[in-house]
C-alpha cells in the first residue's frame, strides 16, 4: 500500500517538472515573439480617395541575442492599389531585409498605396515578421495592424429628380455625377436600385441592364462629369413615399468597390394639373436646323376644385436653341437660367382655372443654323413647372446634310485638256468634285445625284479609284449618282472628309457661242436620319464654265468662243 503511495507521488512530481518545462519553453516563445521584437507599422490615420500614402513598417530587437532568417509579409488593406507591387501580399525575404537583426538594431521598410473604398470606410493594413533567434531552432512570429480612415470622397454623385409625382406618370430620373479627385478613375459602375412598382422604360445611356452602367468616359479625368438619364412609370397611392437609391463604384478584381452612394424620395400626390404641348401645332414634331419652333402650352385642371394664382414656368435645354430669337407676348425670359416665366398677372388662363378648364401659354423660338456636334441622337427638351405638377418633353432634332459641288480647269487630280475659253466643236475636258457632310445623327442610305447636259459627257476618269464601285450614270435620264451607304455623326467635319471627283468634257454647239454654258446641274443629297427617321435634303448649285471656284480661271474665259 506505502510502493503504490510512493510511486504516485513520483508521478506527481515528474508530472509536475514536464508541465514546468513546457511552460517555460512556452514562455519564452511568448517572450521572443512580443517583447523581443517589436514591430509597428506607422502611416496616416485619414487619407482621402485614392490618395497616395506611405505605410513605414519599423521593427527593432529590444532583446540580447541576433535574429536570423527574416521574412516580412506586408498586406495592403482590402481594394487599395499598391504602387510598385504587383500583388496586396508583399513577402520580402533575407535577401531584402539582410542576414540579421542586432541586438538594439532597428530597421524601417516604406510600402506605398492608393486607398479605394467609401466615405470614412476603415482601411487596415497588416504586417507579420517571422525571424529565428540565433543558436536556436524555432521560429518566432510578430505582427502587428494599422488602420487608416478614407475620410474624404471627392466625388459629386446625386439624384435629380422631382420631390413629388402623380401615380402613373411618365417621370425622367436623371444620375448626375463628377470628379474632382487628381487621380483617374477606371472601370467606373452605377447601380440603381428602383423602388416598387416602378417600371424602366428606356435609359441614356444604355446600360448593361436596367440597373448597372458602365461610365462612358475612360478613364474619368478631374473636373470630368456626365449624367444617366432614365425613363420610366412609378405607380403608388397617394401620400406614398417611394425611394430611389443608387451606387457608384469601381470594378476591381471582379468585385465591386463602393466609393459614393446616394438616395432620394419622391411623394406620389394627387393629380390636379395636365399639361401637353405642340410644336408648330404637332405632338410630335421633330426639329430641323434654322426651324422657327411655334411652342404651345396647354394645361386642364382635372381636379373638383378651382385653381387660382398660378405661375407656369417653362424651362429650355439644349445647345441648338437660339435663346436671341425667343419671343413671348406675355412671359419673361430669364437668360441666365433659360427659363421663360408666366405669371398669373399677365395671362388670365392662369388667374383662376376653373375644374376641367384648360389654358394656353405660348412663345416663339428659332433653332440655330450650326451648334458643336455632339455624340450623336440629336434633341431639346423644355421642362413646364405649373404648382406641385412639372413634365419633360423631349423633341428630336434631325441631322444635317450638306453637299459641296465645285468644278476646276486646273487641278492636281486629272490633268484638264482642250481649248480654254471653250470652242464650238473642240471638246474641253473639266474636274467636278463632291464632298459630302453630316453633322448631328448617324444617317443611313445616303447619296448624291446631279444631272449632266446633254453635250456633256463623262470621261472615265475617277478618283478615288475605291468609289468607282459606288458610282453610276444613266445615259437615259443623263443622271449621275454617287451612292455613300452610312455616314457618322460629324463625317466629313470632324472625321476624315468623304470626297469624289470625276471628270467631264464639254463640247459646245452653235446655240452656246457667246454663253457660259453648264457642265453639271445641281447636286442634291438625300438620306435617312437614324434618330428621327426623318428624309434628309439639300442641293448644291450648278456649276458653268465660268468655273467660280478655280482661281486661276476669268470668268471671261468660260464664254464658248
Amino acid at each position: 500500500m506505502a510502493s503504490t503511495k510512493n510511486k504516485f507521488i513520483i508521478f506527481l512530481i515528474i508530472s509536475t517538472i514536464i508541465l514546468g518545462i513546457i511552460g517555460y519553453f512556452y514562455y519564452q516563445k511568448n517572450l521572443y515573439s512580443k517583447e523581443v521584437l517589436k514591430l509597428e507599422i506607422l502611416g496616416p490615420k485619414e487619407a482621402d480617395l485614392a490618395q497616395e500614402i506611405e505605410y513605414i513598417v519599423k521593427y527593432k530587437n529590444n532583446g540580447n541575442v541576433r535574429l536570423e532568417d527574416l521574412e516580412l509579409i506586408f498586406e495592403y488593406p482590402k481594394h487599395s492599389l499598391p504602387i510598385n507591387e504587383k500583388s496586396r501580399r508583399v513577402v520580402k525575404d533575407k535577401e531584402e531585409l539582410g542576414e540579421a537583426i542586432y541586438p538594439g538594431q532597428e530597421k524601417t521598410i516604406i510600402f506605398k498605396a492608393r486607398l479605394f473604398g467609401r466615405e470614412s470606410e476603415l482601411t487596415e493594413a497588416r504586417a507579420f515578421l517571422s525571424y529565428r533567434p540565433k543558436n536556436l531552432k524555432a521560429y518566432y512570429e510578430s505582427s502587428t495592424t494599422f488602420s487608416t480612415q478614407i475620410k474624404k470622397v471627392p466625388l459629386t454623385f446625386e439624384f435629380d429628380l422631382p420631390a413629388r409625382i402623380e401615380s402613373g406618370k411618365d417621370i425622367q430620373l436623371r444620375l448626375n455625377y463628377f470628379s474632382n479627385l487628381d487621380y483617374p478613375l477606371s472601370d467606373l459602375r452605377v447601380k440603381i436600385e428602383y423602388p416598387s412598382e416602378f417600371e424602366f422604360i428606356s435609359s441614356q445611356p444604355e446600360g448593361l441592364d436596367q440597373t448597372e452602367w458602365e461610365v462612358p468616359q475612360k478613364p474619368l479625368n478631374r473636373a470630368q462629369g456626365g449624367r444617366i438619364e432614365i425613363e420610366g412609370k412609378l405607380m403608388g397611392k397617394v401620400g406614398e413615399q417611394k425611394v430611389f437609391r443608387a451606387k457608384l463604384g469601381i470594378w476591381q478584381e471582379e468585385k465591386f468597390v463602393l466609393l459614393k452612394e446616394t438616395a432620394k424620395g419622391v411623394v406620389i400626390i394627387k393629380p390636379s394639373l395636365y399639361i401637353s404641348q405642340q410644336i408648330n401645332r404637332n405632338p410630335e414634331y421633330t426639329a430641323s436646323s434654322g426651324d422657327l419652333l411655334h411652342y404651345e402650352i396647354f394645361f386642364k385642371n382635372i381636379g373638383e376644385e378651382d385653381l387660382v394664382n398660378l405661375f407656369l414656368i417653362a424651362k429650355l435645354e439644349g445647345e441648338a436653341f437660339d435663346f436671341m430669337s425667343l419671343k413671348s407676348e406675355r412671359g419673361d425670359f430669364s437668360p441666365g437660367d433659360n427659363s421663360i416665366v408666366f405669371d398669373w398677372r399677365r395671362n388670365p388662363d392662369l388667374q383662376i382655372l376653373p375644374a376641367q378648364r384648360e389654358g394656353k401659354v405660348e412663345f416663339w423660338i428659332n433653332l440655330k443654323e450650326d451648334w458643336e456636334i455632339s455624340e450623336g441622337n440629336l434633341k431639346i427638351r423644355d421642362k413646364i413647372y405649373l404648382s406641385q405638377t412639372w413634365k419633360e418633353f423631349e423633341t428630336k432634332v434631325s441631322s444635317k446634310l450638306e453637299v459641296l459641288q465645285k468644278g476646276y480647269f486646273e487641278d492636281e487630280i486629272f490633268g484638264n485638256s482642250g481649248p480654254l475659253p471653250p470652242e464650238i466643236g473642240a471638246t474641253t475636258t473639266y474636274t467636278i468634285t463632291w464632298q459630302a457632310k453630316n453633322y448631328y445623327n448617324e444617317v443611313e442610305n445616303v447619296k448624291i445625284k446631279a444631272t449632266l447636259p446633254q453635250n456633256v459627257e463623262l470621261t472615265g476618269r475617277i478618283f478615288p479609284e475605291e468609289e468607282i464601285s459606288k458610282f453610276t450614270f444613266d445615259s437615259r435620264s443623263r443622271e449621275i449618282v454617287w451612292s455613300l451607304g452610312k455616314m457618322e455623326v460629324g463625317q466629313g467635319i470632324l472625321t476624315s472628309a468623304s470626297n469624289i471627283s470625276f471628270q467631264v468634257g464639254l463640247l459646245p454647239d452653235l446655240t452656246q457661242k457667246g454663253k457660259t454654258p453648264e457642265i453639271i446641274g445641281s447636286a442634291k443629297i438625300t438620306g435617312e436620319d437614324k434618330w428621327t427617321n426623318q428624309n434628309l435634303e439639300t442641293t448644291a448649285p450648278a456649276i458653268n464654265t465660268a468655273l467660280p471656284d478655280d482661281e486661276t480661271v476669268a470668268e471671261e474665259q468660260g464664254i464658248v468662243q
